[in-house]
């Protein structure tokens, strides 16, 4: 999984197959913002559940 940009953010997402945790560092302009933590299960998270909570993040934080 790649890095997601976002009108000037960057989407990091990074996860673990054996704790099935994830989590997307956001970065604005190389300064890290925030993580969002999220759970997954199978051998990797599907690529809509990240993009969803991409949108997720931008709807609420008006981006």
């Amino acid at each position: 999984m790649g890095v997601i940009e976002r009108k000037g953010l960057v989407f990091v997402p990074e996860f673990s197959v054996i704790e099935q945790k994830g989590a997307i560092h956001v970065y604005n302009k190389g300064q890290f913002i925030e993580e969002i933590k999220f759970n997954f299960s199978g051998n990797y998270p599907e690529l809509d559940q990240i993009e969803e909570l991409v949108n997720q993040y931008c709807e609420q934080h008006q981006i």
